[in-house]
Order: C-alpha cells, then structure tokens, then sequence
C-alpha cells in the first residue's frame, strides 16, 4: 500500500491532521525566518542604550518578544490536539471494526484485521503530526526565552 492510499484509508482525521501539519509547518518556517532577525534587532540593545531612556527600551524588549512568541500557541494546540485526533481516529476504527463483525460475524478475520489497520493508521498519523511540533515549539520557547535572558542582561550591564 502507497502513502496515498494510507492516507485515505485513514479518512476524514488523517485530511484535517494533514491540514494542521500544514498550517503548523507554516508557522514553524515564518518562525525560522523571524527569530534570526528579532534576535539581531534585539542584540543592538547597548548601542540604543545611551540615546533611548531604560524604560523605554524594557517596554520595547517586551514588545519584540511579545511578537517573537505570536504563533507559538498554534504550534503548541497542534502538538496537543493531534495525538488526541489519532486516538479519536483509532476509537472510531475500532467501533467500525466491531461493527463489521456484529454484522458479518467472525468467520473472516481480515474484517476485524481490516478495521483495525485503518484505526492504527489515525495514531501513527496523530503521532507523526504531534512530535516534530513538540520539538519545534520547545525549541523555539527556549530560544526565545535566551534571547530575552541576553536583552535583559544588555540592559542592566549599561
């Protein structure tokens, strides 16, 4: 069986995981596209330091990492949500399975086998959907977290 075929065997919650695969990829690029570039605006602290007053450059730290954590939340529900899309995927797998079976008894195996695999097909989906958000969203918490640590530390070194 090809990826294709996986993917719709595995119906309506393998296309919405894809979905949310694809906004959250979106998110986690413009992600590695920004972070690089607020962190260079944000290292230029010191030299703004004697022409700007200190509170107002505190308020501007807060700000720059207020929008270097936008979009991070999204990363976060998908990471949350997609494993428990699987598992729905997967209950309802199984229910179909049984289903089958209460209709066309035991005799065939491969009913119960079939429904099965198509209800397994949801988790691994879910799982391969969560996981490399986890790491992106951790990742990027603790960058930012870094650079607001070294923005803070500029500012009360001057």
């Amino acid at each position: 069986m090809n990826l294709v075929e996986y993917i719709d065997k595995g119906g309506i919650i393998v296309y919405i995981l894809i979905f949310l695969n694809i906004i959250g990829f979106t998110i986690i690029l413009w992600k590695f596209l920004t972070i690089p570039r607020k962190n260079a605006m944000i290292k230029n602290i010191k030299s703004k330091l004697d022409l700007t007053n200190r509170s107002t450059l505190e308020i501007q730290i807060e700000y720059e990492i207020k929008k270097l954590e936008s979009g991070l939340t999204y990363i976060k529900n998908i990471a949350s949500i997609a494993p428990l899309l699987g598992l729905l995927g997967t209950v309802y797998g199984v229910f179909k399975a049984f289903e089958e079976i209460t209709q066309k008894g035991l005799g065939d195996p491969t009913i119960f086998s079939g429904g099965i695999s198509v209800a397994l097909i949801t988790t691994i989906a879910g799982l391969i959907v969560a996981i490399p958000h986890l790491f992106a969203y951790n990742y990027f918490i603790s960058t930012i977290d870094t650079i607001e640590l070294k923005a803070k530390k500029e500012l009360l070194e001057k």
